[in-house]
């Protein structure tokens, strides 16, 4: 209540005060806030707003006693200091307060920052609505090192333009830098003894020599008043208070998302920065990439490691000292569970029906050792863990509490070395009981699996373990093929349409690819495919359906032509059957699957 109460209410404090501190060094900022953001736009328009006088917001600090709480960094561009000792954490308010120092230097890479004076601009090429309005120029180097255009840095040629350099303005007693600056923008203008009327010449050049000296003042002068209050977090603020108030008073316009405060953590408890370690991890094992956000599963993983939910608050609440010492375990980890899940036929994030699995699968590896009869037995067990979550309703609601359970379970037989099927209980998602696998019945359906629906996916995923060789090209499933592939109707959209049957379900749909152009129209199933894949030869086509888990004989019973009411009831008869049959041959294979024994086409095919 006191640290609320003492933050309250915000402080003074003048632009030139702010530039002091940042100069001398005594403000940084914890390193783990974002880098610059703003656009040329952005910091033309914060510029502006100081000139006229407007509020731009309040700022945030932590004050800072005898050591500081977070790791930090200067502002960009501002100069290393080890003298002066740091007394405040700058939390928000980096974007303002950096553009603010950067234009008052102009020191950025590509444009250069003026001030424009409508009444001042003798060639009007700029067009501005306002009087007085910052005006940023895109610069840009030539192979012989120079900066153009060449006339930003002449100040002859800025002034003809009614610009004056930011640089000119910073709170700095520089008079013999801005007297220099107005001397050469002016020297053309001084008159000569020998001009005539020379004397009236020299009171005018030196009035205008004056009045730019003075509207150059004006506008130092509201700048180094211009008052940007902050709000002041004390030193008995705990790192952990300090930490939710900047995650709350966070202004960009992307929300902090819960990595960002893991980071935000983790850069604070030790030295490392968790993006470059995340990056590090991806170019390692690039093909942890594929799953799912490399940020979740690092988050999820770490936190079931630490035996903490993996969700937001699991998350938050790990220690992340430890965190950062398991790294090495724990990418070694997710790189297992890549290599299982591509063994087993979920091969990107598209694919994959629940993202809830990655990090039980990849914690379970900490306790599977790499080779040997037990890392096969252990992963038979990962295989009925995986395909039990797919196909039961274990994690329709509540995934996270339920994948900690079920992790706890599966950690609790990898340690025993318990693989009995009385065992198996233990593990939630694997006691028949509580959360049976779905029927065939429940399988006929479900809705199409480019929809993010765990069932529609698991169906899918089911095929990709079988091969699910392409139907043009007969090339298995892979991570590259599947890049190329589609999400295709097996009984065509337009011919149940027809007969108002819904056409969008899992079982009527294989992810292949197509050689003929979409215009070949309403077609029988199987002349259908035919025609847009190139089949010539009977037993290809089975064989390929095959590895679908798609039944030839009930995709390939009847040709329709123009529907008559006795047709219709025989498609509509027809894709009933086919759907039934599919649904069979999918519950079977699951069936096995999420028993932990071996699955091929031909010991599910031949099932009734």
């Amino acid at each position: 209540m006191s640290i609320m109460q003492q933050s309250s209410k915000a402080l003074d404090r003048s632009l030139s005060d702010w530039f002091l501190t940042i100069a001398n060094g005594q403000i940084k900022l914890p390193r783990f806030q974002r880098h610059e953001a703003w656009d040329q736009h952005r910091i033309s328009s914060f510029l502006t707003t100081v000139i006229h006088n407007l509020p731009v917001g309040v700022a945030l600090v932590l004050e800072v006693g005898d050591e500081e709480k977070f790791i930090s960094r200067y502002i960009k561009t501002a100069e290393e200091n080890k003298e002066v000792r740091v007394n405040q954490h700058l939390l928000d308010g980096q974007q303002r307060l950096t553009a603010m120092w950067r234009m008052l230097h102009n020191n950025y890479e590509n444009e250069t920052y003026f001030v424009h004076i409508q009444e001042l601009d003798k060639q009007q090429e700029i067009d501005e609505e306002s009087d007085l309005k910052v005006y940023a120029k895109g610069r840009y180097f030539r192979q012989d090192g120079r900066q153009f255009p060449l006339w930003c840095d002449i100040p002859k040629d800025c002034l003809d333009r009614g610009l004056i350099p930011t640089q000119l303005l910073r709170p700095q007693d520089i008079q013999t830098e801005i007297d220099q600056w107005i001397s050469d923008a002016t020297a053309f203008m001084e008159p000569k003894e020998t001009d005539e009327n020379s004397f009236a010449k020299l009171k005018d050049y030196t009035a205008f020599k004056e009045q730019l000296k003075s509207q150059i003042t004006k506008l130092r002068e509201r700048v180094a008043h211009f008052n940007l209050p902050y709000l002041s977090l004390p030193t008995t603020t705990e790192k952990e208070v300090a930490l939710q108030v900047f995650i709350n008073m966070n202004t960009n316009s992307k929300p902090l998302s819960r990595y960002d405060i893991i980071v935000a953590e983790v850069e604070s408890a030790t030295e490392d920065s968790l993006h470059d370690l995340q990056q590090k991890l991806i170019e390692k094992y690039p093909a942890v990439e594929r799953y799912h956000d490399v940020s979740f599963q690092i988050l999820a993983t770490s936190a079931l490691l630490q035996d903490k939910l993996p969700n937001e608050r699991g998350m938050i609440d790990m220690d992340k000292i430890l965190m950062v010492g398991q790294w090495s375990i724990m990418e070694e980890c997710l790189n297992k569970m890549a290599s299982f899940l591509a063994a087993q036929g979920i091969h990107d994030k598209q694919r994959l029906p629940t993202n809830a699995v990655l990090g039980v699968i990849a914690a379970c590896y900490r306790d599977i050792p790499d080779t040997g009869d037990f890392r096969g037995k252990a992963e038979l067990l990962l295989q009925r863990y995986l395909w039990s979550a797919f196909f039961t309703d274990r994690y329709e609601n509540s995934a996270a509490s339920r994948a900690h359970m079920d992790y706890r379970g599966l950690k609790k037989l990898l340690q025993q070395g318990d693989f009995d099927e009385e065992h198996f209980s233990e593990v939630p998602v694997l006691n028949r009981d509580e959360y049976p696998l779905a029927t065939a019945e429940e399988l006929e359906t479900v809705d199409w699996p480019k929809k993010q629906s765990i069932r529609a996916r698991g169906i899918l995923a089911v095929a990709s373990h079988l091969g699910a060789y392409d139907f043009a090209d007969n090339q298995p499933a892979s991570y590259e093929s599947l890049q190329h592939r589609e999400y295709h109707h097996l009984y065509p959209d337009a011919l149940l349409k027809e007969v108002e049957m819904n056409s969008y379900l899992a079982l009527n749909c294989a992810l292949i690819t197509w050689k003929t152009n979409r215009t070949i129209g309403r077609k029988d199933p199987l002349k259908y495919i035919e025609e847009r894949t190139g089949w010539v030869d009977q037993e290809v086509i089975e064989q390929r359906l095959n590895s679908h888990l798609i039944p030839y004989r009930e995709l390939a019973c009847s040709e329709y032509g123009e529907l008559d009411e006795l047709k219709r009831d025989l498609v509509v008869s027809d894709f009933n059957q086919f759907i039934k049959r599919r649904a069979i041959l999918i519950s079977g294979a699951v069936a096995k699957l999420a028993s932990g024994k071996a699955l091929t086409v031909a010991n599910v095919m031949n099932i009734d």
